[in-house]
């Protein structure tokens, strides 16, 4: 019965693994040679000249900037005033705490449609803006109930001394609450980084600007079109290895996609350890 188990499990792990690995090896490996097939778990022909493509075209570098900066600056907005809201909705004084709670949830289940919505970031003048990537973003109603669960089992006596030694709301939740925070700020930060780092339908609905387009959007671009030049402005020495076909769109399309994968992917085993603790948090009742 174990030994089923294992063989169920690496069974399962392997599918799951090996798209990836795939899609590493051929976009290491000769496009002619890869329209040949059989390139399976190595590369057969090795190259770099798929990679020396994405980085030194300076559109999708400069879209990789651009998930970058909207990643790093729509988490770290976006998980302060989340929890800053959930620390407020927490406390049982807060007059109207009950209406602004249904009030909150309401549009968890609720919401006014594309159109009202585009309509919206169109009147706040966010229409081909970095800050639509930031400013809808900032609040999550299931994050801040997550927040206020876990600040909920924080000790009160804590804050109660913070409050007798002078301190207030604010040097209370920036200097006692949040530095206690760090398993739930860790799983739900990194949760927001990987939905700001995937996203491209914002982008596409609400940006036109070329210079602010994120790679994921590009990337989506070029696999629907299937065109290698839709990567950017290719340089002739590219455009003549297009041509042998020693360049071909599948090359291009994996190496773009390990570019934009990988540096999420590295995230992960910084903030491993604090998921048991920060993802169960959620289950625990208010």
């Amino acid at each position: 019965m174990v030994v089923s188990i294992y063989v169920f499990l690496i069974l399962l792990s392997f599918s799951a693994l090996y798209p990836f690995w795939n899609g590493l090896v051929v976009s290491f490996n000769e496009g002619i040679d890869t329209s040949k097939g059989g390139v399976t778990f190595w590369p057969r022909a090795f190259t770099l000249d798929n990679y020396k493509v994405v980085f030194s075209d300076d559109n999708l570098m400069n879209a990789f900037f651009i998930s970058v900066s909207r990643t790093v600056i729509g988490t770290v907005a976006a998980v302060f005033m989340t929890a800053l809201l959930a620390y407020g909705l927490g406390k049982s004084y807060l007059m109207g705490r009950k209406f602004f709670t249904v009030f909150f949830v309401f549009t968890m289940y609720f919401g006014g449609g594309l159109v009202p919505t585009f309509l919206l970031i169109n009147s706040l003048g966010l229409n081909n803006k970095f800050l639509v990537f930031i400013i809808p973003g900032l609040i999550s109603v299931w994050n801040m109930i997550v927040f206020r669960t876990f600040f909920k089992s924080l000790p009160a006596g804590l804050e109660e001394s913070a409050q007798i030694d002078g301190c207030g709301n604010w040097g209370t939740f920036l200097k006692i609450v949040l530095p206690l925070s760090g398993p739930i700020i860790a799983t739900l930060g990194l949760f927001t980084a990987v939905a700001h780092w995937n996203d491209w339908f914002v982008p596409t609905i609400y940006i036109n600007n070329e210079n602010l387009m994120p790679v994921q959007t590009i990337l989506r671009r070029i696999l629907n079109s299937n065109l290698i030049q839709e990567a950017g402005n290719l340089s002739p020495e590219t455009l003549e290895r297009i041509a042998k076909k020693s360049l071909t769109s599948k090359a291009l399309i994996n190496a773009t996609i390990m570019v934009v994968t990988l540096p999420i992917m590295l995230v992960y085993p910084f903030v491993q350890k604090y998921f048991v603790k920060g993802v169960l948090v959620g289950s625990l009742k208010e």
